[in-house]
């Protein structure tokens, strides 16, 4: 599976609301960092972290996919 067709297949509700959570937190820690107004250091560090850490978990929630072939074969084997 490459990565077009990864990112093409639905994804897990969990990940779907972490997906949104990282959104958030990206879309908070720049408009922190973007701010026209002077922050203590300790603020603009905060922000570009959460920015980071926004992009990371957007990234890799959408990249999560449910995969049909090998949830029924571990269905089978689990006795489900």
């Amino acid at each position: 599976m490459n990565i077009v067709e990864r990112y093409k297949k639905p994804t897990p509700k969990f990940f779907k609301t972490l997906r949104n959570i990282g959104i958030a937190l990206a879309t908070a820690g720049g408009a922190i960092i973007a701010a026209p107004i002077s922050m203590p250091a300790l603020v603009v560090t905060i922000a570009t972290y959460m920015t980071v850490a926004g992009t990371v978990a957007t990234a890799v929630s959408q990249a999560v996919v449910i995969d049909d072939e090998n949830s029924e074969t571990d269905e089978a084997n689990n006795g489900l």
